[in-house]
């Protein structure tokens, strides 16, 4: 038996931004199903990148932190918040859908 406990786990990053989205539509990208997942990008009025995930893959908030931290890494964005609905979607996928998140917002480059 397990010692995860059942349901969805939540796990909340904040990182200081260095890339000032400014303002934008929200976007999302990605569809929540089987083995995916969803990200939606809000402008907030802050400095900081706040990433919000929301997984039914508990007890891997290790591989999350190391998947946010190349994210913020790669786009520094600030005035930012990254929701991240997943379900079970593979650490290749959840970049790819972040990137291509990014990629939608204004002056991103093509």
């Amino acid at each position: 038996m397990s010692d995860t406990a059942p349901g969805l786990e939540t796990l909340d990053y904040r990182f200081a931004g260095y890339r000032p989205a400014g303002a934008f539509a929200p976007v999302l990208v990605g569809v929540v199903g089987s083995g995916n997942l969803e990200v939606l990008l809000e402008p907030v009025d802050s400095t900081e990148c706040h990433v919000r995930i929301e997984t039914s893959a508990r007890g891997f908030g290790g591989i999350w932190a190391a998947v946010v931290e190349d994210f913020h890494s790669r786009h520094g964005l600030a005035g930012v918040r990254v929701s991240v609905h997943d379900m079970g979607a593979t650490p290749a996928v959840v970049s790819l859908r972040l990137d291509q998140a990014v990629s939608a917002l204004p002056g991103a480059a093509a």
